[in-house]
Order: structure tokens, then C-alpha cells, then sequence
């Protein structure tokens, strides 16, 4: 019997392919967008982390008594691995680029992490080739060695199993490769090379928090145990060495908040829920479409019913038809999120994702796209056919052939056109606030102008780079190379890249002001060659520039910024002021020459205010990692070529990284919101496709239904530009309603999303009030068609059918 009910279906189906299609193309965009956004959500928040046993696994954060998320210090760490009574294992990582030099390709630098012995078994990941590393490992006069990624070893070293015992250079130091780690891993998010953390950090002092810790519990202890245990602990480290560690203690969170943001996982939530918001919308067309449908059969099935039909059998044959509906939408919804992966990815610039987070149409996405087509062919289907299956038999039969608007079913119709306007309206409103926080980062100011600037990176490897002089006369030769190539305006090297981030920092102290130990303000701390404003195009606003000979003679000046310059001296002109470091190497008394506009450091248009900078001569923070940023004139990205060769002439064996025209660094650093603005611009489209084609779905089949009226109206007079004011008012009525509502959920959506704005309030009310005027010409423009038809119609035509 239910075989006999499918075949009826399909044909059915088949013999209205026109309500088919439509049915099947509304669905399919409903569930194709939430089969790949569910693809998105289940790869980064739902699968289990790639770590063994990774419910044990938990970080461990230094906490400061007016902050919290800092890393911990590598004497600390050493204190908790050997004091704690909580904790089955624990090691800790950092991070940094490493230079490979083997003498038999070109300098390669990567991203790479220092890591202590026992982090690869905690995470429950070992070497695929060679060994892991060892506690003897962990000294700082052990012999170096490096364990390679799976990556790494099949591209550069073409998948050579002898590489292992074989020596390398890594920063200009000999390293032996120990291993090789299984393909997929890099650890922590998208890193090539592990060398021991020891050599890096065994010297450092107990107030250099940099390291991030991960630790496994034993069985049976809870977080908040082994947190209580690593407090006692900070507790008595406190007492020990209160100069470093007075107001520092610890905190152990589960593994989900280091590994996953709490941004990023409020972005998925918004656009899981945004899809669903579209899938309601399409189920809502798609439920509008039957009950037309339904209206127009309702002879049909009172005759089945005056045939011996029962109403669950009438049930169950329209159910059949709306699954047959949602199953064979789903092959359509299934390509179609196959496609929205596709431009995710190709949207997202290489290694921005952890190797953790994977995304992708496997089993458990096609089996969730499967279940909602099967689910929303019950959810959209199951009201109609209870509707239908009311029908009163006697006055189905007296109506004959003609259909009837029925009282009940036009109040569901025009309910489900005003719950789509509103949940259309929601969507418009979260995709204009994202595209507005896009276009504010791309029109904001970063304090100068991006277009001719070229920028890369330089590693100054080996031992014959310690002395700080002998990397202050290699960055001289560079830029003074630089500077000769021709097109070139301005050049200077630095520690730090504008936009890409470096640079030093610390707490200064200013003479003649006297200030709270440890509430010293915080400063940005630039050691950069001369004409770094000249190339920047920075204005200078009082004083003067940083000189070659003051580079030379390595003489205590600074040119700061504007936010330092009020932050610091608020009264008065800051030329001639004093300041220096309140720890470090440099002690110096620095004597401020000049102040400059501001200007944007970090990566990135960042949403945080500008904090005060010094920029100080290179001599004063010469790094081995060293920013070169060119001025030219013209298009920047030719020179690129040029600027490689002059490195090369002056050190062959410097690998050079990170090149990148200004302009694309700036684009670079706001992908996250570029690409949200054209997910939930995808997801506000398709909504107001729907909810037009609802809107025009139910007043065409009103015109339809009420076509003798319409012609006893012009019979008697009616103008046909008033029949035009009736069915467009009756759209403008069903869109005001659905506006008013969809306003209210506006409010309440738009805060839940404020934290990933960028310089819009999520009450912003040119978006509201753009959006809902937007919608109602929608509705006009939808309302208009179905409006003329109603004017075209002939009264003896009409009353004649009737």
C-alpha cells in the first residue's frame, strides 16, 4: 500500500512539474547552505580534537592580578612539572620562524615551535620516522636536533628515510634530524619544525612569560583540583621570588578555549543559526506552495475520501509527496553546499586555519543534509496535509471544480509570508552590519598610505650574527643596497613590519615623574633604521627625524608617537623629555627629537586603540628576524625581484620570507570579516529570494482564487488602478507586518553579534531602517506582477467561467 502511495506521488509530481521545481529549488537552498555550514561547524566545534584522550588534556595560563590569559615563564613551568600532585604529565611549547639551511636548496623559513620533551606523547601523537624527543633533550648543552614535518620531508627532502641522523642548519646552528612526524601534524596550529625548547629558553629569566603549557590529569582529578594544586604552587613561588612573581599565579582551563576562540565559536553560532533561519524560510515557501496546492485539490481528496479513504491514509499520501519533495532536493541542496565549500576555502588566504580545523562533505555532513531533507519534507508537509485532510465533504462537492480561498488556509498563507519578511528581515540586518564592518576596515585609516609600499622579511642564521654589530652593519648594507635600486623613493629595516607585526615592548618610566611600581605605562619599542617616516609618508608633527649619524653612534634619541606624546607628557611638548625601560638590556636615558602622526603597527587594521611607540636607532634592538619596507614608485610588486637579488648579493645564505605588497598585507589582516560579510550576505540573498517568491506565490494564487471578484468589481465600475491598490496593499500589509516583527528580532539578534563588529553599534539605525525599506519595495516589486494580472482581467471572461 504505501508503495501504491509513492508511485502516486511521483506521478503525481510529474504531472505538475512546475510546482515540482519550484518546491525542490526553495529547499534546496535551504538545505544546502545549512549542509555546509553544518560541514564548517562540525570541523571546527563538534569533531573531537586530534589528541588522545583529549577530554584529560587542559592548558595552563599565567594569571596576573589585572589580567588573565598570560604564558608562563620557563623556570615556572619547570617548578609546576615537578611540584604538582594533579598532573600526569605536563610540557609546554612557543613559537617562532625557523630558518632552514642544508646547503643543497635555496634558505627556507617556516613556522616552527620550540617544544619540551614529553609534549608529542601527551597529545598522543608520535614520529611516523625516528624518534620523539627526550628529557636529555631538554638541557641546554644537549646536542640540538629537529624533528621535521611530513610536509617538509616529502617536499624538500623528497620523502628520503635517510634524513634521520642527518645534520641540518636550523637559524645557522647545526641540528641533527631525530624524526618526522605523521602527515597532517603541525602542531600547535600550522607549524613545519619542533626543535627542543631548552635552547631557547633555558637562560631566560623567571619574569619571561612567553610559554604556553599543556597538561594531562590523572585519573579521577578534576580541573578545578589540579588548578587549586598549580595556585598553591604559584603560591609559593610568589613568596619565593616576589620581585617576578608577587602578583602572578596560574590557571588550568579545558583544552576547547585555547583551541577554539570564543569569537570564532560565537561566528559559528550565528551562522548556524542564520541557515536555519533560511531553511525555515524555504520550509515556509515550500508549506505556502501545498496548501495552495491543497486548495486547488481539495475535490481530489474528497473524493478519495467519499471512496473509502481514511484521513490517516489521505495523511500519509500527502506526507509521501512532500519527503519524495525533501529527498529529492537533497542531490541539489548536496552540490550546492559542495559549491559555498569550495568559495570558503578559496576565500580563506593559505595557513590562516589551525591543521586541526578540517571541513568538509564526509559521512556525518552528507548523513546530516540527508536527515533534514527527509525532516523538512515531514515539517513543511505534515500541516497542509492535516489542512487538507479536514476538508468538509459535503461542501467540497457542492463547490464543484472551482477552488476556494478557504478562510483558515488564507490566514496560514499570509502567516507564513510574514514569518518569512521577518526572518528575512533578520538576516538582511546581520549581512549589512558585517558588510558594513567589512567596508569600515577596508576604508580605514592606518595612519599611511599602502599602495607603494613593498615589504618582506629577512633572518640574519648562525653565530657570526650574534654580536648586535655585526647585524646592525648587515642591515645597513642591505637598505643602502635597497635604497640605490631605481624607482626607489625610501627604504628602512626594522624589527618589526607595519601591519605585520614584531617590534619590541615594555613599561617605561619618564623623568621627573614619579610612578607606582608596577603600574608603569606600557610602550611599543622600535629599534628601526632613518627614514622610516620618509617611506611610511608619516607626518612629523614636532621636532625632527632619527639621523644616520645618530644610527652610527648609536645615541640614545627617539622619535615617538602622537599617543605617546599625550599619554606621557600631557602639559607640555614632549622634545627634550627623558624616558627609558624599566627592565632589559637597554637602561639607556632616551632624549625625544621628534613626535609623529599615528599610524597602525600591529597585524592588521586592529579594532584596539593605537598604543604609544618609540622608535628608537636600529642599534638599539637589532634582531635576527628584520623587517625591510620600501617606498616606490608606482606599482611595489616589480621590485620584489630586485630587493631578493640585493639580499642576496650582500648574504647569500639569508633566506627571505613574508613578501607582500602593503596593500595586501592590509587585505590580508581582516579575511574574517570579509568573509563573513559574503556568508551572511549569501545566507540575506537567499532569503529575500525566498521570502519574494512567497510573497508572490501567495498573491498570485489570490488573484487566482478570487478572479470573479475581481471581475464583479470592474463590472460594476472598480477602476482597474484601484484593483492595483488592492493587491499591491494587500503585499504592502503582509510585508509591514512581517517588517515590524522582523525589527524587534533584529535588536535582540544584532547584540548577540556585537562583539564581531568592527565600528557599527549593532543598533545602527541607518542599517534598520535601509534594510526594512529595502524589503518593503521587495514586497512592492513582488505584489506588482500578480497586481497587474488582476487588471488584465476581462469581467464577461470571468463571470462567464464562474
Amino acid at each position: 500500500m504505501v508503495w501504491q502511495d509513492i508511485k502516486y506521488s511521483v506521478r503525481t509530481l510529474l504531472s505538475n512539474l512546475g510546482f515540482t521545481a519550484t518546491a525542490m529549488l526553495c529547499l534546496a537552498m535551504g538545505i544546502g547552505l545549512n549542509g555546509a555550514i553544518f560541514s564548517v561547524v562540525d570541523g571546527i566545534l563538534l569533531q573531537p580534537f586530534p589528541f588522545t584522550d583529549a577530554d584529560h588534556i587542559v592548558t595552563v595560563d599565567g594569571v596576573h592580578k589585572r589580567d588573565t590569559g598570560f604564558g608562563v615563564s620557563w623556570l615556572d613551568f619547570r617548578d609546576y612539572k615537578e611540584q604538582n600532585r594533579t598532573l600526569a604529565s605536563m610540557a609546554a611549547f612557543s613559537g617562532r620562524t625557523l630558518t632552514i639551511s642544508d646547503g643543497t636548496s635555496e634558505p627556507a623559513r617556516y613556522l616552527g615551535a620550540p617544544v619540551s620533551s614529553g609534549l608529542f606523547a601527551l597529545l598522543g601523537t608520535q614520529p611516523a620516522l625516528g624518534r620523539d624527543f627526550q628529557p636529555d633533550d631538554d638541557r641546554a648543552n644537549a646536542e640540538p636536533v629537529v624533528i621535521l614535518s611530513d610536509e617538509i620531508w616529502r617536499l624538500r627532502y623528497h620523502s628520503d628515510q635517510s634524513i634521520i641522523g642527518r645534520g641540518i642548519s636550523i637559524n645557522g646552528v647545526p641540528h641533527t634530524v631525530i624524526g618526522v612526524m605523521p602527515a597532517g601534524f603541525m602542531f600547535p596550529q600550522v607549524h613545519r619544525l619542533w626543535v627542543s625548547l631548552a635552547r631557547y629558553y633555558e637562560t631566560s629569566p623567571r619574569d619571561s612569560r612567553s610559554l604556553d603549557l599543556f597538561a594531562r590529569l590523572k585519573p579521577g582529578v578534576s580541573r578545578e583540583q589540579a588548578s587549586a594544586d598549580l595556585q598553591a604552587i604559584a603560591a609559593r613561588l610568589a613568596a619565593a621570588y616576589p620581585q617576578q612573581n608577587e602578583e602572578w599565579s596560574v590557571d588550568a582551563r579545558p583544552l576547547a578555549e585555547w583551541m577554539i576562540p570564543e569569537d570564532v565559536e560565537l561566528a559559528l553560532l550565528s551562522m548556524m543559526g542564520a541557515v536555519t533561519l533560511v531553511l525555515l524560510i524555504a520550509c515556509s515557501n515550500v508549506a505556502n506552495l501545498l496548501l495552495a496546492r491543497a486548495s486547488i485539490r481539495h475535490r481530489e481528496i474528497s473524493i478519495r475520501a467519499a471512496l473509502g479513504a481514511g484521513r490517516l491514509r489521505i495523511i500519509r499520501q500527502l506526507l509521501i509527496e512532500s519527503v519524495i519533495i525533501g529527498a529529492l532536493s537533497a542531490p541539489l541542496g548536496i552540490a550546492l553546499a559542495w559549491v559555498f565549500l569550495r568559495l570558503l576555502d578559496r576565500g580563506i588566504p593559505p595557513d590562516s586555519v589551525p591543521y586541526f580545523i578540517r571541513w568538509a562533505l564526509d559521512a556525518r555532513s552528507l548523513g546530516y543534509t540527508m536527515a533534514v531533507s527527509l525532516l523538512t519534507g515531514v515539517a513543511f508537509g505534515l500541516f497542509p496535509a492535516l489542512q487538507a485532510a479536514r476538508a468538509n465533504l459535503q461542501d467540497s462537492l457542492k463547490e464543484g471544480a472551482r477552488g476556494s480561498t478557504g478562510g483558515r488556509r488564507a490566514w496560514l498563507r499570509n502567516g507564513l509570508v510574514v514569518a518569512e519578511i521577518s526572518m528575512s528581515l533578520v538576516l538582511l540586518v546581520g549581512a549589512s552590519l558585517f558588510i558594513r564592518s567589512f567596508l569600515n576596515l577596508q576604508n580605514a585609516n592606518v595612519g599611511f598610505s599602502t599602495a607603494p609600499l613593498m615589504t618582506m622579511r629577512f633572518y640574519l642564521p648562525g653565530s657570526a650574527y650574534d654580536p648586535p654589530m655585526a647585524k646592525r652593519q648587515r642591515v645597513q648594507d642591505i637598505v643602502r643596497r635597497v635604497q640605490g635600486l631605481p624607482g626607489v623613493q625610501a627604504a628602512f629595516a626594522s624589527n618589526f613590519v607595519p601591519l605585520g607585526g614584531g617590534g619590541g615592548g615594555g613599561t617605561v618610566i619618564v623623568e621627573g615623574k614619579a610612578v607606582t611600581k608596577g603600574e608603569e605605562p606600557g610602550i611599543s619599542f622600535v629599534g628601526t633604521t632613518p627614514l622610516f617616516r620618509q617611506t611610511l609618508n608619516v607626518p612629523l608633527v614636532s621636532g625632527r627625524d632619527l639621523t644616520e649619524t645618530e644610527e652610527a653612534t648609536r645615541t640614545s634619541v627617539a622619535v615617538i608617537n602622537q599617543t605617546m606624546a599625550k599619554q606621557l607628557w600631557p602639559d607640555k611638548d614632549p622634545v627634550g623629555g627623558r624616558f627609558r625601560l624599566t627592565g632589559g638590556d637597554v637602561q639607556d636615558w632616551f632624549t625625544v627629537v621628534g613626535v609623529v602622526a599615528d599610524f597602525r603597527h600591529g597585524q592588521g587594521t586592529s579594532t584596539r586603540p593605537i598604543a604609544p611607540a618609540a622608535y628608537v636607532p636600529y642599534a638599539f634592538a637589532p634582531t635576527l628576524n628584520t623587517g625591510l619596507t620600501v617606498r616606490v614608485a608606482g606599482d611595489p610588486g616589480p621590485i620584489a625581484a630586485a630587493m631578493r637579488e640585493q639580499i642576496r648579493q650582500s648574504d647569500a645564505s639569508l633566506p627571505v620570507f613574508e613578501v607582500w605588497r602593503m596593500e595586501e598585507l592590509r587585505q590580508r589582516s581582516f579575511w574574517r570579516y570579509r568573509v563573513f560579510g559574503w556568508m551572511f550576505s549569501s545566507f540575506g540573498a537567499a532569503a529575500l529570494l525566498l521570502a519574494s517568491i512567497g510573497v508572490y506565490g501567495v498573491l498570485s494564487y489570490s488573484v487566482s482564487q478570487r478572479t470573479q471578484e475581481i471581475g464583479v468589481r470592474i463590472a460594476l465600475g472598480a477602476a482597474r488602478r484601484d484593483v492595483l491598490r488592492m493587491i499591491v496593499g494587500q503585499g504592502v500589509r503582509l510585508a509591514g507586518v512581517g517588517i515590524l516583527i522582523g525589527l524587534a528580532g533584529s535588536f535582540g539578534a544584532a547584540r548577540l553579534i556585537a562583539s564581531l563588529l568592527y565600528n557599527v553599534t549593532p543598533s545602527d539605525p541607518a542599517t534598520f531602517s535601509a534594510v526594512a525599506a529595502f524589503l518593503a519595495m521587495v514586497a512592492v516589486a513582488a505584489s506588482y506582477i500578480p497586481a497587474r494580472r488582476a487588471m488584465a482581467v476581462d469581467p464577461i471572461i470571468a463571470l462567464r467561467n464562474e
